[in-house]
């Protein structure tokens, strides 16, 4: 029987590098992958025309169409990027913001509201520092070039919020320079961070902070996981168990090829201490697929997203994700 054609759409992060190299082959299937490098592009193509049979998906936009029933996708527990976001909070100075609670009331750029990095974030100060958002105005637009963010479908917000988009001649970076912003949140800090004094991080210790917040909640927010439309998969089901394991075996090969130390896979000159905490802190799996292993993490992105009225209930995660045979 010949093997299932499927299309998929990624970045060409390491952890993919096997899957796109044909080194790792998910069984059953001859996988097309599509390498775009921006996730945006990605995630407008799959949600406006469904353009993919799989790809790399923003994970709360999967579970807002899902507690809305507006999902044509199912998705399995593979999650392409998840990243810190301390360190992606920037004030000016001159606007008076020295701490969290600061933030209260003032016009925040934001790439998209919507979007995985602002939830989590809004999610962290929210619980962690007890920063009320209801009396801000978001500023919607690119953070470093100027006008929108991407051309994304976006479903309506379950409760009012005041958003404004921002001027299609400028950037974030430079209405926060001027002071038409008082703070960026998102996936950039803005580039003149690095040139102009007035900008800065709210959490110049983000690592430390991270660290902390790590070890007390175990959230390690995850951006992105893998969708497949529903058609494909309600037609052969097996592709939810054939896809999480290849991807699973590419993940373990870029492991091991990023701790063999005899010559450095990245140019981070420090990889070796980022490995020795890597062993510290997460076991020396930074990176587990699979629902049960990120639990504290998906849970507190749907509460988040309930919190911040994307969603009025919480969907169990086990609903979330198909069922993958042979996963404990």
């Amino acid at each position: 029987m010949a093997n299932l054609q499927l299309t998929f759409a990624s970045a060409l992060y390491d952890r993919m590098q096997p899957i796109y190299t044909g080194e790792v082959k998910p069984d059953g299937i001859d996988l097309n992958f599509i390498r775009i490098e921006q996730p945006r592009p990605i995630f407008d193509r799959m949600s406006g025309g469904e353009e993919f049979d799989v790809a790399e998906y923003s994970s709360s936009e999967y579970v807002q169409r899902y507690a809305n029933k507006k999902c044509n996708f199912v998705a399995i527990p593979v999650f392409p990027s998840r990243c810190f976001r301390h360190s992606f909070i920037g004030i000016n100075k001159k606007s008076g913001i020295v701490k969290p609670k600061d933030l209260e009331g003032k016009r925040i750029g934001v790439a998209l509201y919507t979007m995985t990095a602002a939830i989590f974030i809004r999610g962290i100060l929210q619980h962690d520092h007890g920063v009320d958002f209801s009396k801000c105005t978001w500023v919607q637009g690119a953070i470093n070039t100027a006008g929108a963010h991407g051309s994304p479908t976006v479903l309506p917000l379950l409760k009012p919020v005041k958003i404004e988009q921002g001027p299609p001649n400028k950037s974030l970076d430079d209405l926060i320079q001027t002071g038409a912003i008082d703070a960026t949140i998102g996936t950039a800090m803005p580039e003149s961070f690095r040139t102009n004094p007035d900008i800065a991080r709210l959490f110049p210790d983000f690592v430390e902070r991270e660290r902390d917040h790590y070890k007390r909640t175990k959230i390690y927010p995850i951006m992105h996981l893998v969708a497949i439309k529903k058609s494909v998969y309600e037609k052969y089901p097996f592709v939810a168990t054939s896809l999480f394991n290849a991807f699973q075996r590419a993940k373990e090969i870029a492991l091991e090829r990023m701790y063999n130390q005899r010559a450095l896979r990245y140019m981070m000159p420090w990889l070796p201490r980022d490995i020795d905490e890597i062993h510290e802190y997460f076991g020396g799996d930074p990176w587990p697929y699979g629902v049960e292993a990120n639990r504290p993490t998906l849970e507190a992105l749907v509460q988040y997203l309930q919190d911040q009225h994307l969603t009025d209930w919480k969907p169990k995660l086990e609903e979330l994700f198909c069922p993958i045979w042979g996963e404990h």
